[in-house]
Order: structure tokens, then C-alpha cells, then sequence
């Protein structure tokens, strides 16, 4: 006896209707849904520990830090997408589940996740007109990408150990070693 599978894509209203009553957070590329896997220690302190600095350094503008449960909207790539950390700066992004103008994102990279965050993350982010900066902090060791939308196209600046993390979205610098607090010696 054969079983017949269809393939159905989920449209934007639907996938948006299933994640408010889903106990597991799934990102959607083009209809297609995938399940968010678990996170570890080093991810979540990362995450924490710039969140900290980020909303100390925005409180009091119109600026708001979200971590971790909202989502981005990318049209351009028909895509919902979880990232670890986003700043808005933008008045009229207020939708009341996901942002469709951050000024900044970040994503903190697992050694499994680091091709997708680098590559297709990345592009689809790109096309968002008001990104400035896409940042990826590798988990596994001291290191941090930023992308920054320049005169002509994105440009790339790295920084490792004693270096502070520059990100002029949001006029701010961090020491990588307060990034990295309680994750690496």
C-alpha cells in the first residue's frame, strides 16, 4: 500500500496563526516550516550578556532591544526568522508579532548553525531596507562578525579577543570579553 504525501506551504497568515498556539518555535522559508532546536549554556549567555549592554545603552530613545521569541519578517525572501537579538528603531514597525524594520540583528552561531546564519540568514537580512548592521557572534569561540551596509553594499569587519565590538546602528562599543562574560576564561 503507498501513502501519498502532498507538499503544502503554509502562507504567511497561517504560519503566523500556528506559531501563537505552538509550544515549539519554528522559522518559515517559503511556506516550508522548521523547528527551532535547543540552545546551549554559552548561546543563551552570549545572548544575555549583550542584551544587557544594548538595553542599557538604548533606554530613554526610541530604540527597543527584543531577544530571542520575535520574529523578522523578510518579504524579499518570503521568510520568518527567530534571531537571537534585534534592535528597532523605527516607528511604524508594529506588528504585534514580528518586526519587519530592524536596525540591528544578531545572530549568535552554533558550530552546526554557522553556515545558514553566514549565508542564507545573512543574504535574506540584507534585502531588508532598514538593516544597517547583521552581526554574528560564533559561540564556540571569541569571535564576531559584523556586517554594515556602506556607500556601496555590505562590508565586513571582524573582530577576536581584546577587540571592542563596534556597532554603529546603535552607537555603541563592547568589549568581546563582556560579549563572552562567564563563557570564556
Amino acid at each position: 500500500m503507498s501513502i501519498l504525501y502532498k507538499n503544502y506551504k503554509l502562507s504567511p497568515e497561517e504560519y503566523l496563526d500556528g506559531e501563537k498556539h505552538s509550544t515549539v518555535k519554528h522559522e518559515c522559508i517559503k511556506g516550508d516550516v522548521y523547528a527551532m532546536v535547543g540552545f546551549s549554556l554559552a548561546h543563551n549567555l552570549i545572548t544575555n550578556n549583550l542584551n544587557v549592554r544594548l538595553y542599557q545603552h538604548l533606554r530613554g530613545t526610541s530604540c527597543r532591544v527584543f531577544v530571542a521569541d520575535v520574529k523578522v519578517r523578510v518579504e524579499k525572501a518570503d521568510a520568518f526568522f527567530y534571531p537571537d537579538l534585534l534592535v528597532s528603531c523605527e516607528h511604524q514597525d508594529t506588528h504585534e508579532y514580528y518586526s519587519s524594520r530592524p536596525t540591528l540583528i544578531v545572530e549568535v552561531a552554533s558550530p552546526s548553525t554557522a553556515k545558514f546564519d553566514e549565508m542564507d540568514k545573512r543574504l535574506a537580512y540584507q534585502t531588508l531596507p532598514s538593516l544597517k548592521e547583521y552581526v554574528l557572534i560564533a559561540q564556540d569561540k571569541p569571535e564576531v562578525r559584523v556586517y554594515r551596509r556602506g556607500t556601496e553594499g555590505w562590508d565586513m569587519e571582524l573582530f577576536s579577543e581584546d577587540d571592542k565590538v563596534r556597532l554603529e546602528s546603535v552607537g555603541v562599543e563592547v568589549p568581546i570579553a563582556e560579549i563572552y562574560e562567564g563563557v570564556v576564561d
